[in-house]
């Protein structure tokens, strides 16, 4: 295989949207492993990058009818090899996890590798298939959480939101899809918007019966800034994402549905700044919305569907 035709079969670009699912979760748990947890988005981009090789393993004979400049289908890759890089980068992504987090890092780290060869391999074609890769990326953001699932419940369930919507609506690439599902994307895109956003609203702390609950004035800055920054990012998503499904729901021809998908992939980078910025994090968070135009440019050359 050149490198070229790694490139393409794993889609590499798309590998930007991953890192935000683990940082998304770890700042919603306070950082359970520490500097380590950097590492664990490698983690979960080895997981990605498997996931994209073995669905090309999988749609094979598909692809060799409907996309066959993919790399499989016109000779570039061997089947073999896509199934050998996939297992490889599978058996990285555990080895990372076990590294950085031990044995609660690995008990959410399996599941995460068997929902993307279920999904691939398994339920993609059924009805059960956007369930799955929903499933894989909210038990990913889990990744992050370490020991503490229950602090990233909500960001979990975001992301796994966002990527329902998406998966279903990729479903039309080829052959066009519906307003219903155009319409149900979006409904999925305002509603992570919404809960990154509320999420980031200050918590009532426990107070004496004569005290009066905190007004916008009385807030401490801090809740202030990351209450705005969250709001921010979650409607710089919703409007850059939303927007493209809006489009597919009017006009659900092919074309304006892989747009709308490439858009949703690409796009949960905002709701990862949006999940991130609420917790206080907005330096990160910023730098993780810095990565959208690089994949959306890296994307011109690659598709990331």
């Amino acid at each position: 295989m050149r490198a070229r035709d790694v490139v393409e079969l794993v889609r590499l670009p798309a590998v930007l949207t991953i890192p935000g699912d683990s940082l998304a979760g770890g700042a919603a748990a306070g950082w359970p492993y520490g500097t380590r947890g950097w590492a664990m988005p490698a983690a979960s981009a080895c997981f990605y990058l498997a996931g994209m090789a073995l669905n090309d393993y999988a749609d094979r004979e598909l692809d060799a009818v409907e996309r066959p400049e993919r790399p499989i289908p016109s000779g570039r890759v061997r089947p073999g090899e896509a199934l050998a890089l996939a297992a490889g980068l599978t058996g990285a992504g555990l080895g990372i996890a076990a590294a950085v987090g031990g044995r609660t890092a690995v008990r959410i780290a399996v599941p995460v590798a068997a929902a993307a060869w279920t999904y691939d391999l398994v339920a993609k074609d059924t009805p059960a298939g956007p369930a799955v890769m929903a499933a894989a990326r909210g038990l990913d953001v889990l990744l992050g959480a370490g020991g503490r699932p229950r602090r990233a419940a909500l960001p979990a369930s975001a992301v796994a939101g966002h990527t329902l919507g998406v998966t279903t609506l990729s479903r039309g690439e080829v052959h066009g899809g519906s307003r219903r599902t155009g319409l149900a994307a979006l409904a999925t895109t305002t509603s992570a918007a919404v809960a990154a956003a509320v999420a980031a609203l200050p918590r009532r702390r426990g107070r004496r019966a004569d005290d009066t609950l905190p007004t916008d004035d009385t807030l401490p800055t801090d809740d202030k800034r990351r209450a705005v920054a969250a709001a921010a990012f979650a409607a710089t998503y919703a409007g850059t994402v939303g927007r493209a499904q809006a489009g597919a729901a009017r006009t659900p021809d092919a074309a304006t549905v892989r747009t709308a998908t490439g858009a949703g992939v690409r796009g949960v980078i905002g709701l990862h700044a949006a999940l991130v910025a609420g917790t206080g994090a907005i330096g990160l968070a910023g730098g993780l919305l810095a990565a959208g135009p690089i994949a959306r440019l890296a994307s011109k050359v690659v598709s990331p569907t």
